[in-house]
């Protein structure tokens, strides 16, 4: 009994709804979300996969549009020999319009890496920390899940 009670607790929650701020998100005026991954801990990479995952049960594709940016230590979540489990969770959202993944070209350069050892799908800047300060700076919201 308590198991089930439990579990209805737990579907209730799932499935409530945001109480959105005004202006409402929308097609119009999505809300943005900027995430800064400067570590390649694996826990610390699921902990925001799991972030992004239960944020997307929230809102609309169209209202929420997602970037994560990958600098520093947190690069390495990028390469192809990465942990197959979170690359495998990372391709999995990149099947979604409103997420990208954007790689420091800065870093990449300071570690001797190129292009070819990353996966497909992820996008290139120049500076990582100035791609996150230009968003802020444009009203993105910068909220770190870890």
């Amino acid at each position: 009994m308590k198991k089930l009670i439990l579990t209805l607790i737990i579907t209730i929650y799932a499935v409530a709804a945001v109480d959105f701020a005004t202006p409402k998100p929308s097609f119009e005026n999505p809300r943005r979300w900027l995430i800064r991954v400067n570590s390649s801990e694996t826990t610390k990479v699921n902990h925001i996969l799991n972030a992004v995952n239960n944020v997307l049960k929230g809102y609309p594709e169209e209202a929420l549009h997602v970037e994560l940016i990958f600098y520093a230590n947190g690069i390495r979540v990028a390469r192809k020999d990465y942990d197959k489990q979170i690359l495998k969770r990372i391709r999995s959202l990149m099947v979604y319009d409103n997420i990208e993944f954007l790689v420091c070209k800065n870093t990449m350069d300071t570690m001797g890496w190129n292009k070819k050892m990353f996966i497909s799908g992820v996008r290139y800047v120049q500076i990582g920390i100035a791609e996150a300060i230009e968003r802020v700076a444009d009203g993105w919201i910068d909220v770190s899940p870890y």
